[in-house]
């Protein structure tokens, strides 16, 4: 049997495992949906023993009906910024999972920002000072559940984000990969190490953390990960994100992927890790030497169907049915869940809906749910240098309705593969590159075999009309969501 790879995709809404063969095709597959609970305003929190029982439960079935000693290694794919705090005898977790959408450290990033200490965190960790990245969550959960930081300290206790929980779970190593690191705002990205003036700064203690290591590792062999074998290597370990850009073969100059999930990331390489106005600066994967990448961030894409699917009585997938033939009739959703991301970057802004009358029906709403997305998506792409072309994946990238509207609303020509799991595949490209399975050229074939693509056919006056009225909108978030209101300003 020729060798085959394992790739799991650790994701906000499910637990994906994709069994890749040796020319790269799709032999099996298996998911597990997740569900999140908000125990409060702006909380967004999982169950982490949930997640880390659905992989088990993923891989189970996806090698069911295969030999496990033709696999010849496992690669994973996880969601960034979330954050767990386990017990570091017995690995169970103490503490929900903090999720990424998560806005509990709003505060206490106001105090930083306040204090001064906004600007020199950018400059060396290349994200923006917001609650959405790891180092507030895991303050959050520190100051709940180890105030005096005893148990972090004396190593009772580990923190780290979802990477670093399910690579010790599975193989009993602390390690954490450098480009999931490279999210939480603790990480200087020049050196590629835990900064210890930011470590301070948040109150998170290095013992808590993991060592960083490059994304081919070394991430140590599965153990009780039945049906595969124990002593299995892990071969890759990736941000969701960042594998995605990697399975576009994203390394190449010019290309931006745009990921529709359950948030939106707008994500294109570049070769320096200077931060960048409007944008994060992160490291998307490192083999020994890091390859930088800027990226926008969107928090509710998805999540805005799946917000209002359960508010309507539906199913997302029957709103985007629905929405696929429809008009929004001027109805405009901002879906400022938690303020809104890039390029704002607006914690305080606040979700609006516009437009609507006494005549407006669930096709119109879901309509406007969709379009946000597209709109959202519009705002990051005029903020990222150099784009040639883009490549869309992600579950919402199904809709051609959507992304026939994001051709036209941003008058860039859209492509997309015929595979969406592409941060599994992602990870799995990675780990066979150090397999010798394949080479990148043939990776870049790969990307570039049965694209779809969609063409703008929109006029500028129709598209900066469209932007317009969407950007009076966002500006009403915005000054509704301000403690000091203004008119509506034009965003």
């Amino acid at each position: 049997m020729k060798p085959h790879l394992l790739a799991v995709d650790q994701g906000t809404s499910s637990t994906k495992a994709l069994l890749i063969d040796s020319a790269g095709e799709i032999a099996a597959r298996a998911e597990v949906p997740l569900s999140q609970s908000h125990p409060g305003p702006g909380l967004v929190e999982q169950d982490a023993s949930a997640i880390l029982a659905s992989v088990r439960t993923a891989v189970a079935e996806c090698v069911r009906d295969v030999e496990p000693s033709g696999v010849a290694g496992l690669a994973l794919s996880t969601q960034r910024e979330s954050v767990v705090l386990w017990d570091g005898v017995t690995g169970q977790p103490v503490a929900p999972l903090v999720s990424w959408q998560d806005q509990r450290g709003g505060e206490h990033a106001a105090r930083l920002a306040r204090a001064g200490h906004a600007k020199e965190i950018r400059r060396r960790t290349g994200l923006p000072l917001d609650p959405m990245f790891s180092a507030l969550k895991m303050a959050s959960l520190l100051d709940q559940y180890d105030p005096g930081r005893h148990g972090t300290r004396s190593g009772a206790l580990r923190l780290g984000t979802v990477d670093a929980f399910l690579v010790q779970a599975l193989t009993g190593r602390r390690v954490t990969e450098i480009g999931n690191a490279s999210r939480t705002q603790l990480l200087d990205i020049a050196t590629g190490d835990w900064d210890d003036e930011l470590l301070d700064l948040f109150g998170v203690p290095r013992q808590a953390l993991a060592q960083v290591v490059p994304s081919t590792g070394p991430f140590g062999t599965v153990r009780a990960l039945a049906p595969l074998l124990d002593g299995t290597p892990v071969l890759a370990v990736l941000g969701d994100s960042h594998a995605a850009l990697f399975a576009h073969a994203g390394w190449r100059t010019g290309t931006v992927k745009v990921t529709y999930g359950t948030g939106s990331s707008a994500m294109t390489v570049t070769d320096t890790p200077e931060a960048a106005e409007h944008l994060c600066t992160t490291v998307a994967w490192s083999t020994g030497r890091p390859t930088y990448a800027h990226e926008a961030n969107i928090r509710s894409a998805g999540r805005t169907l799946t917000w209002l699917a359960e508010l309507l009585g539906a199913t997302p997938d029957e709103l985007v049915h629905l929405a696929a033939d429809a008009d929004a009739h001027d109805v405009t959703l901002v879906p400022a869940f938690g303020g809104i991301g890039a390029p704002w970057w607006d914690p305080q802004a606040v979700p609006v809906l516009a437009g609507f009358q006494l005549g407006t029906g669930r096709a119109q709403l879901a309509r406007a749910a969709l379009e946000s997305v597209a709109f959202q998506v519009a705002d990051v792409l005029t903020a990222l240098p150099g784009m040639r072309r883009v490549v869309a994946d992600g579950g919402l990238s199904r809709s051609d309705a959507l992304v026939r509207f994001q051709a036209d609303l941003s008058g860039v020509t859209v492509a997309r593969t015929a595979h969406h799991e592409l941060s599994a595949a992602g990870t799995a490209h990675l780990a066979g590159l150090g397999l010798g399975l394949w080479t990148t050229a043939e990776l870049e074939q790969r990307a570039d075999t049965d694209l779809r693509i969609t063409t703008p056919t929109w006029d500028d006056d129709k598209r900066r009309t469209a932007l317009a009225r969407w950007h009076r909108r966002l500006g009403a978030a915005r000054d509704l969501g301000s403690p000091r209101p203004t008119a509506a300003r034009q965003a």
